[in-house]
């Protein structure tokens, strides 16, 4: 296995003359649990397809120097997906966990296991079809499945959408106790997965405008000196941003610092405005005085 897991080398990706992907590029190492961020329709959704090799694109992307869509069963085996918006399967709950217990080698039990601890209980939908169950009850069962098996990429896109407070909670839980794996978690909701991320990404408009690693920022003496140039002035951006003491001569590019302990709770709250944002840039400005 290559020490650096996803390569991805110019990639564009068009719809309709619409780009949604934007000549990007990206690697993500072994280990690296990523917090994938920015607005809808930034490109967060396409790039995770392209990655399971379901679209068609200009440029490169590897997984593991295999191709996605030339040997996608080989890497499907070694994902763990949860998508945005669960399929629509007309099989059994049953029967579709038995299948995925079978092609993927997982557990069965453990399975079951999982979805107990997301409060629900396998045994009283296993008769149902899954296009039947409630959207909470469907999110619970496609987590439990991509959690069950033997993977050596977790990918969820969007995992806390139709879930409850307490079970949100609990998928934290599972995904903290498999820390050892590496991780793209898309989300809206940066302060919702900071404690599980060592490295934020964020995307707009096909590109990335921010790769942040986080793991090296707890220490209360780094100091990060951070410039955000977003394309318009807005009052609420720029109410948010002076909250933080930072300082702009146009309104349009700001310039403050950020204390490493603070790292995640700042791009959280500049991930509100991930439409509106250019560019972040920070570099560690040394030790506290």
């Amino acid at each position: 296995m290559n020490d650096q897991l996803i390569e991805i080398k110019n990639v564009t990706k068009t719809f309709k003359r619409q780009r949604t992907l934007d000549n990007l590029s990206l690697s993500i190492g072994m280990g690296d649990r990523v917090a994938l961020v920015g607005s809808n329709g930034a490109g967060k959704t396409t790039i995770i397809r392209c990655l399971l090799g379901e679209y068609i694109f200009e440029g490169s992307l590897l997984f593991d120097g295999l191709d996605p869509r030339q040997n996608r069963e080989k890497v499907l085996g070694r994902i763990g997906f949860v998508p945005q918006i669960p399929p629509p399967l007309r099989m059994p709950v049953g029967d579709l966990v038995n299948y995925v217990s079978k092609i993927c080698n997982s557990d069965h039990a453990h399975i079951a296991e999982i979805t107990t601890r997301m409060g629900l209980d396998l045994s009283e939908i296993e008769s149902k079809p899954f296009q039947k169950l409630s959207g909470g009850q469907k999110q619970k069962l496609l987590i439990a499945m991509a959690l069950g098996r033997p993977c050596d990429l977790l990918v969820f896109d969007e995992p806390t959408a139709n879930l409850d407070p307490a079970a949100r909670q609990v998928l934290f839980d599972l995904l903290a106790e498999r820390s050892d794996k590496s991780m793209i978690i898309s989300s809206h909701r940066l302060e919702e997965v900071s404690s599980l991320v060592n490295r934020v990404i964020e995307m707009d408009r096909g590109r990335i405008v921010l790769d942040d690693r986080v793991e090296d920022a707890a220490s209360t003496a780094v100091r990060l000196k951070c410039s955000v140039s977003i394309s318009k002035p807005l009052e609420a951006f720029d109410k948010t941003i002076s909250d933080w003491n930072f300082t702009s001569s146009d309104k349009l590019k700001w310039d403050g610092t950020v204390a490493g302990p603070d790292r995640l709770r700042f791009l959280g709250t500049l991930s509100r405005y991930a439409g509106l944002i250019k560019a972040v840039h920070m570099d560690e400005k040394g030790d506290a005085a």
